[in-house]
């Protein structure tokens, strides 16, 4: 079982490499939530993600034999970049095996930080199945994402940092994938102080903690879907299964739909970058998924920020549509002059901002003599798009809500 006396070793080793990241006061989120939230922004750590931390203590922790085999692990991106980095900076040769589907920029910074990466699998566990197969063929040592008490350990140092910095602290929000992050980061903090809250957050898409500990044994999941790739995992792991029995307070799940509104809100109100799994500690304290005291202080662990740029324009754009910002919408118009003119008229008059106007005339789902409109619109909240829609309905348009 992983100890304090652990987490507390791996912090040399881990500081060879990782840095001792920034945790900073939220007022806007303070003030959004009532309480005294205080975000550990592990985005700003090498490789951006939280996962050079136990990447390092493991390989550190390696034989001479086992450096000269080689290594070999299975990731969808962050922990691929981890060990890639923290094997490059002691002359260990890294194959990363990744989903096929994983997103390009985690793939070519993976590459670049040294890794040989095989793309095999739909998802994390189809990517682990064929690495265990380079382990055996070719004798190096698998580095587990997760379910390795090296890693946990090194996940841990997080803890520490944070009840260094934060001795106060109450309340400490972690997402959860394999589980090795919450592990490490709950043994140090209930070595600290037993007092302290931890609370897990998983998304829906990927949640099988929350049944495994009802069920008092792991579930897994037939498949995965989720923005959050990060943590899009089936199951999480035999040891981590048994540290978050004993030492997770709560576990909860977010929505999609809530994980990209945190992110919309980190980055227009925070000015920080996460991708959706770190962005998820947020998204439970915002959808207010646990319950807690005012003025209680909190640390959501914001555990990485490597999105790919295509995923972040859909995050953003749904976020956006959450928060009623952004509306793309659909009706049908009598194919004469004016009449689209006769519609803009009415976005105009209720301030609605035009991002773009599709009219086709062509479409097979309008009659001959009608014309099919679509169209992006910038709108201020969700009253302002009740006002909207209530408006056309009003004046007989017959409007369907594309997003």
């Amino acid at each position: 079982m992983l100890s304090f006396e652990d987490v507390v070793a791996a912090r040399d080793r881990v500081a060879e490499t990782a840095r001792h990241t920034t945790q900073e006061y939220s007022h806007t989120f303070s003030a959004m939530t009532g309480a005294d939230v205080h975000l550990k922004l592990e985005q700003l750590q090498r490789t951006g993600s939280f996962k050079i931390r136990g990447a390092t203590n493991r390989i550190g922790a390696l034989s001479e034999a086992e450096r000269e085999a080689g290594v070999v692990t299975a990731s969808a991106g962050n922990h691929a970049q981890g060990v890639a980095l923290a094997a490059s900076r002691i002359g260990v040769d890294a194959t990363i095996v990744m989903p096929e589907h994983a997103p390009v920029s985690k793939v070519q910074a993976t590459e670049n930080y040294g890794g040989n990466v095989v793309l095999h699998g739909r998802d994390y566990d189809a990517a682990a199945e064929r690495a265990h197969e380079i382990e055996r063929d070719q004798g190096r040592t698998y580095v587990h994402a997760f379910d390795d008490w090296d890693v946990m350990a090194g996940q841990g140092t997080i803890g520490l940092e944070i009840y260094e910095d934060l001795p106060e602290v109450d309340t400490v929000i972690v997402p959860i994938g394999g589980g090795g992050l919450i592990s490490g980061v709950a043994t140090a903090l209930k070595g600290s102080d037993e007092s302290i809250r931890v609370v897990g957050v998983q998304a829906e898409g990927a949640s099988s903690v929350a049944e495994s500990l009802q069920k008092g044994r792991r579930v897994e999941r037939d498949r995965v879907e989720t923005i959050a790739d990060g943590i899009a995992t089936r199951t999480i792991g035999e040891k981590t299964f048994r540290i978050i029995e004993e030492r997770v307070d709560e576990v909860v799940t977010v929505s999609d739909s809530e994980i990209a509104v945190a992110l919309t809100r980190l980055l227009e109100r925070a000015k920080t970058l996460t991708e959706g799994a770190g962005a998820v500690p947020l998204a439970a304290l915002l959808a207010g998924k646990f319950d807690y005291e005012d003025g209680e202080t909190i640390v959501p662990v914001l555990s990485g920020g490597n999105i790919d740029l295509n995923t972040l324009t859909n995050v953003i754009v749904r976020g956006l549509a959450e928060t009623g910002r952004y509306l793309k919408i659909r009706t049908v118009l009598e194919d004469r002059p004016g009449t689209l003119d006769d519609l803009v008229s009415i976005l105009s008059a209720e301030q609605v901002n035009i991002y773009g106007i599709e009219h086709d005339r062509t479409s097979r789902d309008v009659a001959m003599d009608d014309a099919e409109v679509v169209l992006d619109l910038e709108t201020r909240g969700p009253e302002h798009v009740d006002r909207l829609l209530a408006a056309l309905r009003s004046e007989g348009y017959e409007v369907e809500v594309l997003v």
